[in-house]
């Protein structure tokens, strides 16, 4: 997995899976889910990333796994 925060377009991105997106939806404003040809979710993007989530949360992530 990789996130990408981009702070010029102020967006966030989340790939979870290196296959090749074949749709896109918007489930709520700003907020997109990349899914591949098997309608499996491959990545999540995040729009105006800052009006969703606090600046303190951005720098830094943590990932736990069981």
């Amino acid at each position: 997995m990789r996130v990408t925060v981009d702070k010029e377009t102020d967006s966030l991105y989340m790939r979870l899976s290196d296959t090749i997106i074949s749709d896109s939806e918007e489930v709520k404003p700003g907020i997109i889910l990349d899914y591949d040809e098997k309608n499996n979710l491959v990545g999540i993007e995040i729009l105006n990333v800052t009006e969703h989530v606090p600046s303190v949360s951005l720098k830094s992530i943590v990932i736990e796994s069981p």
